[in-house]
């Protein structure tokens, strides 16, 4: 592998944006790291550590880093439509383009899902599935939710990205007055359901933030951070928004589920301070070691991300099967035992990489049939979309009891979620009928 990862680092054009790179690199980790740290598990269950100290959720104002990860996705996937527009037969554009950004993505999806398919009838079907075990059933596949995420902005980038080049700034006020309306009527009239129209407004509004970056368009990155973070602070301290920038249990109002005007302002304040940054970030970057490291690390992100809860449960499951005392959580002994924690847990990723880092290598490219494959394309990632969505809500727990979870006011369980995501994925794949060079 290193030697594979040197040649990469060394073919790099010396046109490539690597600070977009390290972007999608520091994010994914930062997400896996506050994950590991949040979690306050004991002997009776799983809790949040932001709960338990809830001065510690002014944190999330900098570790939610999310939105830069999809303000990063909208920079590629502008950069990647535009180039398949111009190489690709027209009517062929959208579903290659599908196929080029989904087919890494969703190969190391599908195969943790069936991984731990497999895994809960084996625990269950013999009666098991209570304690921890149960509750990791249940965990595991919340992730999941930012895959379903990002499938949508997957495809809904060729309609934006025309509205972009035709509005530019416009369209994002367009999406950005799209979530203002959304709180107004969910907040100030009561409208019932109405704030699930955010998971499109508020995730679209920063992913339009990267067509505007791909075309040199956010000039001002200093009033873009001091305009999001005036508004987050201004909302959530006159406002019905809580403080946390990630879900609290509990909590009557999410600022993530479904996302809020406030997390989008949070989203502004991050992709402004990250473009701030852009300057040292690039030249850090642009060090040899430093680039091979971001290439290798690259490489296998979306595999670590899917098994990184895994690796971290394991660790607890481990402690508790050793009889080792797992601490009150933030008190002296836990923030004691958090280091070597969370050293284990990345060892266990690392191995959960090793063993599944395959499925995220690229495949040979496809030509697209110039007829028909769009409307596989697109029934294939509207299944993806729900299957994987549906998964990240109901879970593996209680599999055998037809256990479900409601997706968009209809119930879904794990077998049909798993199902559609299954289906979806092999329609986007048959969208493409035949191999050959792009």
């Amino acid at each position: 592998m290193g030697s594979s990862v040197r040649a990469l680092a060394e073919a790099t054009p010396d046109t490539r944006d690597r600070y977009v790179d390290l972007l999608r690199v520091a994010s994914l980790g930062t997400v896996v790291l506050g994950h590991w740290l949040m979690a306050a598990v004991t002997a009776d269950g799983v809790g949040n550590l932001l709960a338990v100290v809830p001065e510690l959720q002014l944190l999330t104002w900098v570790l939610q880093i999310m939105p830069v990860f999809f303000f990063v996705g909208g920079f590629s996937h502008a950069l990647s439509y535009r180039s398949l527009r111009r190489r690709q037969p027209e009517g062929s554009v959208y579903a290659a383009f599908l196929r080029a950004r989904l087919r890494r993505l969703l190969r190391p999806t599908m195969v943790f899902v069936l991984v731990w398919a497999a895994a809960a009838l084996i625990v269950q079907l013999p009666g098991g599935g209570g304690g921890l075990t149960g509750v990791t059933l249940r965990l595991v596949t919340q992730p999941l939710w930012f895959i379903g995420i990002y499938l949508a902005m997957v495809a809904f980038t060729p309609p934006l990205l025309r509205l972009h080049e035709r509005y530019g700034w416009g369209a994002f006020a367009a999406l950005a007055g799209g979530a203002l309306a959304v709180d107004v009527l969910r907040f100030a009239l009561q409208v019932p359901f109405v704030e699930f129209l955010n998971f499109a407004f508020v995730w679209l509004a920063v992913h339009q933030l990267g067509f505007l970056r791909a075309d040199g368009r956010l000039r001002l990155p200093s009033v873009l951070a001091a305009t999001g973070l005036a508004g987050a602070a201004a909302l959530v301290a006159f406002g019905p928004y809580p403080l946390s920038m990630v879900g609290m249990p509990g909590e009557k109002v999410s600022n993530m589920a479904p996302p809020t005007l406030a997390l989008l302002c949070h989203g502004l304040w991050l992709v402004g301070a990250v473009e701030l940054l852009r300057g040292s970030g690039a030249r850090l970057v642009a060090r040899p070691r430093v680039w091979r490291t971001v290439v290798a690390a690259n490489g296998v992100a979306m595999t670590a991300f899917l098994w990184h809860l895994t690796a971290m449960l394991g660790v607890y499951g481990a402690l508790l099967a050793l009889d080792v005392p797992l601490p009150e959580p933030a008190s002296a002994a836990w923030w004691a035992q958090t280091p070597p924690r969370i050293a284990a847990a990345a060892v266990l990723t690392a191995l959960l990489v090793a063993a599944f880092r395959t499925f995220e290598r690229p495949s040979p490219p496809r030509a697209a049939s110039a007829s028909g494959s769009g409307l596989l394309a697109v029934l294939g990632i509207t299944l993806c979309l729900l299957g994987v969505l549906g998964l990240s809500m109901v879970g593996f727990a209680g599999l055998l009891e037809g256990r479900s979870a409601t997706l968009i006011a209809v119930p879904v369980t794990a077998p049909v979620a798993v199902a559609m995501a299954l289906a979806g994925w092999l329609l986007v794949e048959r969208s493409g009928a035949r191999r050959g060079r792009v």
